[in-house]
């Protein structure tokens, strides 16, 4: 019994820790250090990402293919995998590189609250107009994302249940007590459908002026939800 309690109790060597509970190195020895990507993988995967974008958006999840994304950045079918594994986390690392970049120059680099969130709908929706592979890669794939089994759904849903929630924080903010959970909700509902309905619009027929109808339909939401207060500029 004792022989098992001396062999089953660690060295004094073996206990000690480094900075947040991590072994310390043995006596002599140098600490491993931690591997980051280089620069030049990390400029790769961005150019992979590119064109991902650019190829689901004109064809399509289903019918986009690696090896088209391959063509475009020089690499073959196998590179593309090599830095991103399969074509489903091609897919969901797609649309995740769209988020980070509509906030790459926040402070935090979080969605703002309050009015200034509205603000930045109006701002991202005037960045979009210079951006068309964007938008069209978002919108083929949040639409295929309601088919079954596709990639994208749990990315999709989760995506439109947690802006749903930061809308509707926004809107309470803004209007008030006088401002319910309900009400929230489903200004925050319709915002976002009117947004993405938009865009499909300005896809199919860029004469429409984007941004000026986006603010127009957010401002037209926020009045008929905020009665107590007017609701200013958002450009």
């Amino acid at each position: 019994m004792d022989d098992e309690v001396r062999a089953a109790a660690p060295s004094a060597a073996a206990t000690q820790t480094g900075p947040a509970g991590t072994p310390a190195p043995a006596p002599g020895t140098r600490a491993p250090r931690t591997r980051r990507p280089r620069q030049a993988t990390v400029e790769r995967r961005a150019e992979i990402l590119r064109a991902a974008a650019k190829t689901f958006g004109s064809k399509g999840y289903m019918n986009g293919s690696l090896a088209d994304v391959a063509e475009q950045v020089g690499i073959t079918h196998a590179g593309v995998l090599h830095h991103f594994g399969s074509k489903d986390q091609l897919l969901v690392e797609v649309l995740e590189y769209r988020d980070k970049e509509d906030v790459r120059d926040l402070e935090g680099q979080h969605i703002p609250g309050g009015i200034e969130l509205f603000r930045h709908l109006v701002r991202t929706v005037h960045m979009n107009e210079d951006r068309p592979g964007i938008v069209q890669g978002y919108t083929v794939l949040t639409g295929e994302s309601v088919t079954e089994n596709h990639p994208a759904r749990g990315w999709v849903t989760q995506r439109f249940t947690v802006l749903r929630g930061e809308i509707a924080d926004a809107v309470r903010e803004v209007g008030g007590p006088g401002v319910s959970d309900e009400a929230a909700r489903r200004a925050a509902s319709a915002i976002i459908g009117v947004m993405d309905g938009l865009q499909v619009q300005w896809l199919l027929d860029d004469t429409l002026d984007l941004a000026a109808a986006t603010e127009f339909a957010i401002c037209a939401i926020l009045t008929a939800t905020c009665t107590d207060v007017t609701i200013p500029s958002l450009s």
